[in-house]
C-alpha cells in the first residue's frame, strides 16, 4: 500500500485525473486483465475453473485478485448462484463489452508488431497496416 502523501500517489492521481488513455490503461493494464477480459469477450458468461483453465501460468491468488479488481472498477460482475455446492460465474459489464473495439485495435496492433519485430513484415507492408488498425479503432469508437 502506497502512502497518500507521497509525490509518486500524488503525481499517479494526477495523470490519470487528466489523461483518459492514461485512465483506460490503468484499468486493463498487467499481466493478466487484457487475457481476463479478452476471454470474457469471446465466451460470454464463464465460471472460475473455466476462465483459469484458459490462462495458463495464472495462480489461483493471482487470478482473484484481478477479478476483484477488474469487478472494483466495474468491468466484471460476478454473479454467485445460491446452490450447494456454491457456482460462480463471471461476465462483462455493459462498460465492460464497450471496450470490444479498443481491445480488438491493440491486440491487432500487437499482432502486426511481433510480425514487424520477427522480421516477417516489411517496413512499407508495416506502415499502411498499422494506419490500417488506428484508422479501426477510431472508426470503431465513433
Amino acid at each position: 500500500m502506497r502512502k497518500e502523501t507521497s509525490t509518486n500517489y500524488s503525481n499517479e492521481k494526477r495523470i490519470l485525473a487528466g489523461c483518459g488513455m492514461a485512465y483506460a490503461l490503468s484499468l486493463i493494464g498487467g499481466r493478466w486483465k487484457p487475457g481476463i477480459l479478452w476471454q470474457l469477450l469471446l465466451e460470454g458468461k464463464m465460471r472460475y475453473s473455466e476462465l483459469k483453465k484458459t490462462l495458463p501460468g495464472i495462480s489461483e491468488r493471482m487470478l482473484v485478485a484481478q477479478l476483484r479488481e477488474l469487478e472494483k472498477d466495474r468491468l466484471v460482475s460476478r454473479i454467485v448462484h445460491p446452490e450447494v455446492p456454491p457456482r460462480v460465474e463471471y461476465e462483462l459489464t455493459e462498460l465492460g463489452y464497450s471496450m470490444q473495439p479498443m481491445l480488438q485495435s491493440i491486440s491487432d496492433w500487437g499482432d502486426l508488431q511481433r510480425q514487424a519485430v520477427a522480421g516477417s513484415l516489411s517496413r512499407s507492408s508495416y506502415i499502411p497496416l498499422l494506419s490500417f488498425a488506428v484508422a479501426l479503432f477510431f472508426l470503431t469508437t465513433l
